[in-house]
Parts: structure tokens; C-alpha cells; sequence
């Protein structure tokens, strides 16, 4: 659970959740259903979430049909970009050894290292198969933590609209009715398996992000790290876990003067 406050919660968008966003509205009730959650999570939440993106999503968003591409691209024109780091090539490379991700799903695996790599708060979704997939979840978490890294938490934009109502007013809130099986999520696959099919290994891939994050930057777009190193992490936890006691001290003080 993120402690909401002052600084705004980060969220990694996945390409699947910018496919839902500008999708063409669908007669089908079930993709309308999920097109609308996408929607809303994106119109109301905006001042709620700071939204970040990476070159993955950029490259995997310029797949497929031009023109539906083209609306993906615009969107994503004005969000943050998390800088590629070879840190994250380590982990994506222990995601698909350890089997957390397939590895035909390279970029998959990309979306998940780079998110948790930033420290970013929260991974959101549509992607059943390979990242807010129930059964393989916890298996994520786990590499990551035995990488040293604090696991992103995975989630599609429907859990974390819930997480948010639940945390501000759990009375305001229902749950949606969600079926994770549409023709706009399985394009999105074939997107994905046509653009991963591309490279032959990490580094392939990594070399092809290194020039969109390069463009990026002429483009003028905002990149960003929000990456800390490991013994900066220990220094924060150490301080972290100084205040807590000198807090916990205090208020064990003043609860004994008052008695």
C-alpha cells in the first residue's frame, strides 16, 4: 500500500493501458467496459499520479495500424521518459532466467526492470499474460527483491483506482465488472510478439532503446532517472529507521511525563 501525501505516487503505463486510451470506442461491452476504467483513470487521476513512460513503450506504442499508432504516439508525446539503464538489462535479464517472464517476452520483462530500477511506485496494466498476471506476480516480486530492488507494484488501472477509493473513502467505491479477454488486448499481443520477435537477445534490444531514448531527447521530451544506487538505498533505510525510533522515543517521553 503507497502512503499518499505530498509527493505524488508514480505510474509506469504500459503500452496495453495506451491502446485502451485512444482506442476507437468499441460496440462490445466487456472492451467498452475497459476502455472507459482506462479513461477514467486517466482524466480524473492525472493530479493524483505522476505518469511515466520508457522507450519500450514508445516503440512497442509505434506498432501496428499508422494511424491507430499515430494516436498512441501523440499521447505519449507529453509524458516523462525513464531513462535506460544498464542496471535494468541486469534484471531484465534475471526476470526471464529465473522464468518471471517467458523469454519470447524480452520487452515484457523491459517494462518491469525499468519501472522497478526507478523505484517508480506503481506498474499499471492491461497485460494479462506476462505482467498483471495473478500466478506469476509474486514469482516477479521475488526477483526483483533478490536483485536488491523494491519490487513496483503491478496492477491494472481498475485495482489501482480501487486502491486509491479504498485508501480515500472505501464507502464512495464498487468494484467494475472486468473480462480480461478482448480483440484490443489481443492485437496488443500481436504488437507485442511482432516487435519482440525483432532482436534476438537483450542486448539487441537494449541497443534499439539506447537510439529511441536518444531521440527522445532531440525531440525535446522529458527524460528522467529516478534511479538510486545500493548503498545510497542502505543510507536511506538507516535514516529511514532513525526517525522511526527517535519518533517512537518521543512520543514514548511524552506519554510518560502525561502520566
Amino acid at each position: 500500500m503507497i502512503h499518499y501525501g505530498k509527493i505524488k505516487p508514480r505510474v509506469y503505463l504500459e503500452t496495453t493501458v495506451i491502446s485502451y486510451l485512444v482506442g476507437r470506442q468499441s460496440s462490445d461491452a466487456t472492451l467498452a467496459s475497459w476502455q472507459q476504467i482506462t479513461r477514467q483513470f486517466w482524466e480524473e487521476y492525472v493530479d493524483d499520479f505522476t505518469f511515466v513512460i520508457s522507450p519500450v513503450v514508445l516503440t512497442e506504442a509505434s506498432q501496428g495500424d499508422p494511424e491507430a499508432a499515430q494516436r498512441r504516439l501523440e499521447v505519449l508525446s507529453h509524458l516523462t521518459v525513464l531513462e535506460f539503464l544498464p542496471e535494468a538489462d541486469i534484471l531484465t535479464e534475471k526476470l526471464l532466467d529465473a522464468g518471471a517472464v517467458p523469454q519470447s517476452s524480452n520487452p515484457d520483462a523491459q517494462h518491469i526492470a525499468i519501472a522497478t530500477v526507478h523505484g517508480v511506485e506503481y506498474l499499471a496494466s492491461w497485460n494479462h499474460k506476462h505482467i498483471v498476471n495473478t500466478n506469476k506476480r509474486e514469482h516477479i516480486s521475488q526477483v526483483c527483491r533478490e536483485a536488491g530492488f523494491e519490487p513496483t507494484t503491478i496492477c491494472t488501472p481498475a485495482e489501482l483506482i480501487r486502491e486509491f477509493h479504498m485508501k480515500e473513502d472505501p464507502k464512495t467505491y464498487t468494484d467494475p465488472v472486468i473480462d480480461y479477454t478482448d480483440p484490443m488486448l489481443e492485437e496488443c499481443y500481436r504488437m507485442k510478439e511482432e516487435f519482440a520477435a525483432q532482436f534476438n537477445s537483450v542486448e539487441e534490444l537494449s541497443a534499439h532503446l539506447r537510439k529511441v531514448q536518444e531521440e527522445c531527447r532531440r525531440k525535446g521530451m522529458k527524460v528522467v532517472s529516478y534511479y538510486v544506487p545500493p548503498e545510497k538505498r542502505e543510507q536511506q533505510k538507516e535514516s529511514e529507521g532513525d526517525a522511526t525510533r527517535q519518533k517512537s522515543s518521543t512520543e514514548n517521553t511524552s506519554s510518560g511525563k502525561s502520566e
